[in-house]
């Protein structure tokens, strides 16, 4: 089969598909009043990653939905890393994934059937390491391939984590490093470093399981995966929805390398100032290369968790145990509600 660069299929790439958050939140507004449902614990009323049903026995499930077009050009990959995106919404709110189906569509008349057949088999492989069934699914005719999944999960409520549930005071670490959406622009516009090949896609394919164990810890008071929105914007997200300011220290961020040399390229994904267009007004202290690093959309990013100081040791033991000795460092800390959302210092 003639090499086929799926990237060059679609306008965007990964979760740099998303819309931005100013406009998505336009197209939610509704007048329509919906009767409450006192099992549905988290939905609508708040910017969580997946929603959670109450079905008794101080149990609930998790429903999540996660798709979007290549962000690498081999099909395999693809699958494997909108696959694990996809999963990580529920061990972003500390659950375990129970089972998933397919969202599929393809360019029909453009890409080889047996392409989108790779694109099924990376999936059938992240959920086989999830240690969940790729369970069934749905697939169209696209103008532009789309590949994802919808994932139920199940989890204790008392584990329940939030995005919206930081407290003052709370250290915030991050698990995984800032810089995908520029790495893979780099590489669609062939200058990425013969280095630094392969170093975003295996970051993305790697499953977010650390948040299935930090959801039984009680320190842990927040916790949300870093995606579309940058680390920006899911911070600013953490810190609005407790009513706090977030101060964060950028020099303790964990960055992929040489992003100061690939954002001087012009490697920015375009959707990085579309983030930047909605958190202006609510941030302080950002400089050029900053907002392009904060900004930058990550696809299947790291865990971002707000703990209690007083749980730090634990917290950190169970990182190094996990093996995430290099992520120990906060980042920030949840500090009294100021005029910003987000000081970074």
């Amino acid at each position: 089969m003639e090499e086929i660069k799926l990237t060059q299929y679609s306008h965007g790439a990964g979760c740099g598909c998303k819309i931005a958050p100013h406009v998505l939140e336009q197209i939610l507004k509704s007048d329509i009043v919906v009767p409450q449902n006192e099992k549905l614990i988290v939905g609508n009323s708040s910017k969580d990653d997946a929603a959670v049903y109450d079905i008794g026995n101080g149990q609930g499930l998790i429903i999540t939905t996660d798709f979007f077009m290549p962000i690498v050009d081999d099909a395999f990959d693809f699958g494997k890393i909108s696959s694990a995106n996809a999963i990580s919404d529920v061990y972003a709110m500390g659950g375990k994934p129970l089972m998933a189906i397919a969202v599929l569509g393809w360019t029909i008349n453009k890409l080889p059937v047996e392409l989108a057949r790779k694109v099924i088999e990376g999936a059938r492989a992240i959920c086989a390491e999830a240690g969940i069934p790729l369970a069934g699914g749905h697939s169209i005719d696209s103008p532009e391939p789309i590949f994802g999944l919808a994932v139920t999960g199940i989890i204790d409520l008392k584990n329940l984590k939030q995005n919206n549930t930081a407290k003052e005071g709370d250290l915030l670490y991050l698990t995984k490093r800032i810089g995908v959406g520029i790495l893979t622009t780099a590489e669609k516009r062939n200058i990425l470093k013969e280095e630094h090949k392969g170093v975003a896609a295996k970051q993305m394919m790697q499953l977010n399981k650390f948040g299935e164990k930090a959801g039984q810890l009680t320190g842990v008071h927040a916790m949300t995966d870093v995606t579309g929105f940058g680390l920006l914007g899911h911070l600013i997200e953490m810190a609005e929805g407790a009513n706090l300011t977030s101060e964060l220290y950028y020099s303790k961020v964990p960055l992929l390398s040489d992003l100061d040399f690939y954002i001087s390229q012009k490697c920015a994904p375009g959707s990085s100032l579309r983030n930047w267009s909605g958190y202006e007004p609510k941030v302080s202290g950002i400089t050029e290369n900053t907002l392009f690093t904060l900004c930058d959309p990550q696809t299947n990013g790291g865990l971002l968790i707000s703990i209690d100081p007083n749980s730090k040791e634990e917290f950190e033991e169970l990182l190094i145990s996990e093996g995430y000795k290099d992520f120990i460092t906060p980042i920030g800390r949840m500090k009294k509600k100021n005029d910003k959302v987000v000081v970074i210092k």
